[in-house]
């Protein structure tokens, strides 16, 4: 079957696309890139060499995966959102030896215009909404807003907000259920996980 791109998108010699992959108007993807099946790459996305893309991926328009980033399956990659790969840039000074790995695991969603500071992990699940700044690793399943971002609440896995405060107060455990799917879910100090001990 193969991936399909638009005439004005450049997939170089040597990148990986899965099966019923698109690749849509004026976007670059770079030679050493990887990317998973039924994914899709939006207007004016761009791909560097050393980026590993899961399968089931949307990435909206206007955005850069720069090198150094690993984004894993059914990730939602929202228009215009940021990834950086060096923490303290200078045009003048060579830092390409001091990228910052940055790992988006799957199910989660960067909100619009969302900025990831290089070198941190986004839990599988974790909701970043739009505008927010993330600069340390956020945990599965945390709901994320602010600049800097900061957790106010926990997601389900449907993408529905649980009625949950941001952390479970002395580590008593504290429970809610899905309102889409029904799925439960607990919540222990500031951690969550799904009943049946996924995530």
């Amino acid at each position: 079957m193969g991936y399909w791109k638009h005439d004005s998108a450049i997939v170089d010699d040597g990148a990986q696309l899965g099966d019923g992959t698109k690749v849509w108007h004026f976007s670059h993807v770079c030679g050493g890139a990887r990317i998973g099946a039924n994914g899709s790459l939006g207007q004016n996305v761009f791909v560097g060499n050393d980026v590993l893309i899961g399968s089931g991926v949307k990435i909206q328009n206007n955005v850069s995966v720069y090198d150094a980033v690993t984004i894993e399956d059914d990730v939602f990659c929202g228009p215009s959102m940021v990834f950086t790969n060096v923490y303290n840039p200078r045009a003048a000074v060579a830092r390409k030896a001091e990228y910052r790995r940055t790992l988006i695991q799957r199910g989660a969603t960067l909100g619009a215009n969302c900025t990831v500071v290089c070198g941190v992990t986004v839990g599988a699940f974790a909701f970043i909404g739009a505008g927010a700044v993330v600069q340390r690793d956020v945990p599965d399943h945390a709901l994320m807003v602010g600049v800097p971002a900061r957790r106010i609440g926990w997601m389900s896995r449907h993408g529905e907000r649980l009625s949950l405060p941001p952390r479970s107060l002395g580590g008593e455990p504290m429970e809610a259920s899905c309102p889409a799917t029904g799925e439960r879910y607990r919540l222990v100090g500031d951690v969550l996980t799904r009943l049946d001990g996924s995530v």
